[in-house]
């Protein structure tokens, strides 16, 4: 009996020692900001895999720590740091958002509307694209990396520097993703009927009458033209310097190997798809943990009613005193305790059931069975966790992908929407008291959601990290790629077929009209022969 844990033990430290042998490595290129954050776990779980991980970050990240227990990271120069990076920046984008939606619903307004959009796309796409060229001019860091032997090049394409850099190195391509440099990344690779899939900044369901579906063309048309004269510009450079004028960042991103989405059809509204797309939406869900000792106080003293919580992120926290002073008037009216994470001064009309903190833990506090309502600006980790853990959300959208997540939580019937820029005290009371009524099928409608995205086979992380091990092991997947996205336009649409049948077609239709007049001509002449 003596020598079965003694052999268990060798069998142990045997695996131990296959799992390090067999580990890769990867080199990932992030995203800053949110982004990184859903990326973070995707290299923790590769880590603990016993796979190697080098994270290039740039010198002006704010999120991506240069030092980890979980990744060795490479720092880049970046002299100007992109807007996405700068609380201050974004907090002036958000304003001049806002002015341009006071007077939303006229042409100029709408035209506005994407000229302010695509001028900080623009200015943080050539501040990467910088980044990336210097990449490349930095021969010392390419034959470090080239030598490195990498099994693959996980990234996001939001910006697509870690695009190029795989095509540059002949490594596998991953995408950890949901959008891409002209909008939601299905488009890129999957049929997308515009008839019933809005596009971004729509803000519709997959339920459109007629003139949403004429308006969801127009704006579909603005993606175009920002694909080809906003985002594209920059990396083109960087291709037809390196690679040559037939290679595009759009058909490196095509070609991608692997696509890990950021979505499931829980949360996504029913669409066409691609083999080599893996749906991991939730992938950073998990149970809560026990809450900090004065948290837990605050919610169990809540009794009966439970607790709202609200958060609208990190880089847009603050909606200014003025709608601050509204949303604490709303919540003073309320039976229900609140916790809020708030920034900038105390509104005075604070009523002594809300707590103010400068920081929470979303998902911990999220999972506290006192927990009733999430109030959120709809950034998609923040749903996604209000899913996992089965509560209702009432969306405040301000910029981006806010309002068409919403849109979309809305179309589950589990959230409402209220527009920040008519927000009053009575809006948002109404708001929250329709929404936590009992009566309303909010909770049960998401409780039936969370169940839905729950009953997997197997969990969205371990998904993940199943098929990113899965293209070490086959060096890519070539098998599960689409090669549409080769094709011209007029092939993949068959323009060429048809413009072929509809001429084959009129020659037909042309010798039958001509054979028929030829036909009649002589029946004429023999008729008239006839007669004389």
């Amino acid at each position: 009996m003596g020598t079965y844990p003694t052999f268990a033990f060798i069998l142990l430290f045997s695996a131990t020692l296959s799992s390090s042998c067999n580990g890769g490595k990867v080199l990932v290129y992030p995203v800053d900001g949110s982004h990184w954050l859903n990326m973070k776990i995707l290299v923790e779980a590769l880590h603990s895999r016993g796979h190697q991980i080098t994270v290039l970050r740039s010198s002006t990240s704010w999120y991506v720590s240069e030092f980890s227990p979980h990744y060795t990271s490479i720092t880049v120069i970046q002299e100007q740091p992109q807007n996405i990076e700068s609380q201050d920046l974004m907090s002036s984008f958000l304003e001049r958002s806002l002015e341009i939606r006071r007077n939303e619903g006229s042409l100029w307004a709408f035209f506005e509307f994407y000229s302010n959009i695509f001028n900080i796309i623009r200015e943080n796409q050539q501040a990467v694209a910088k980044v990336a060229t210097s990449i490349f001019d930095n021969k010392t860091l390419i034959k470090e990396l080239n030598e490195t032997g990498y099994d693959f090049v996980l990234t996001d394409p939001t910006f697509p520097c870690g695009v190029i850099l795989a095509h540059y190195f002949k490594l596998p391509l991953v995408l950890n993703v949901r959008w891409i440099a002209s909008g939601e990344a299905h488009f890129a690779i999957a049929p997308s009927p515009l008839s019933y899939i809005p596009v971004l900044f729509s803000h519709y369901s997959d339920k459109m009458d007629f003139f949403q579906r004429m308006n969801n063309l127009i704006y579909h048309a603005m993606l175009v033209y920002m694909h080809y004269y906003v985002s594209v510009p920059p990396y083109q450079a960087i291709c037809d310097r390196y690679f040559g004028n037939d290679v595009s960042a759009m058909t490196l991103t095509q070609g991608a190997d692997l696509w890990l989405m950021r979505v499931d059809f829980t949360f996504e509204l029913p669409r066409p798809t691609m083999p080599n797309v893996v749906y991991i939406g939730g992938f950073q869900g998990k149970p809560c943990k026990p809450l900090p000792s004065d948290l837990e106080d605050f919610l169990e003293s809540s009794g009966e009613h439970g607790v709202i919580v609200m958060t609208l992120g990190t880089l847009l926290g603050d909606l200014g005193p003025e709608k601050s002073e509204i949303v604490a008037s709303a919540f003073a009216n309320i039976p229900q305790k609140v916790v809020w994470r708030h920034f900038g001064k105390r509104p005075v009309s604070l009523g002594n059931n809300t707590m103010l903190v400068e920081w929470l833990p979303q998902n911990d506090i999220l999972g506290h069975p006192k927990t009733k309502l999430f109030i959120t600006h709809g950034g998609t980790n923040g749903l996604y966790e209000a899913i996992y853990h089965g509560v209702p959300v009432l969306g405040i959208p301000l910029l981006f992908d806010q309002n068409d997540n919403m849109a979309r939580m809305k179309a589950r019937g589990v959230a409402e929407i209220v527009d920040v820029i008519t927000l009053n005290v009575e809006s948002l009371t109404n708001a929250l008291k329709n929404i936590l009524d009992p009566e309303k099928p909010y909770k049960q409608n998401m409780l039936k959601l969370s169940q839905l995205h729950h009953d997997k086979p197997i969990k969205p992380l371990d998904s993940a990290v199943f098929w990113m091990e899965y293209i070490m092991r086959h060096k890519g997947a070539a098998h599960l790629r689409t090669e549409s996205y080769k094709l011209p336009w007029y092939a993949y649409h068959c323009v060429d077929v048809m413009a072929v049948f509809v001429t084959f077609g009129l020659v037909i239709i042309s010798l039958f009209w001509v054979s028929c007049r030829c036909l009649i001509r002589c029946l004429v002449r023999t008729k008239k022969s006839k007669q004389e």
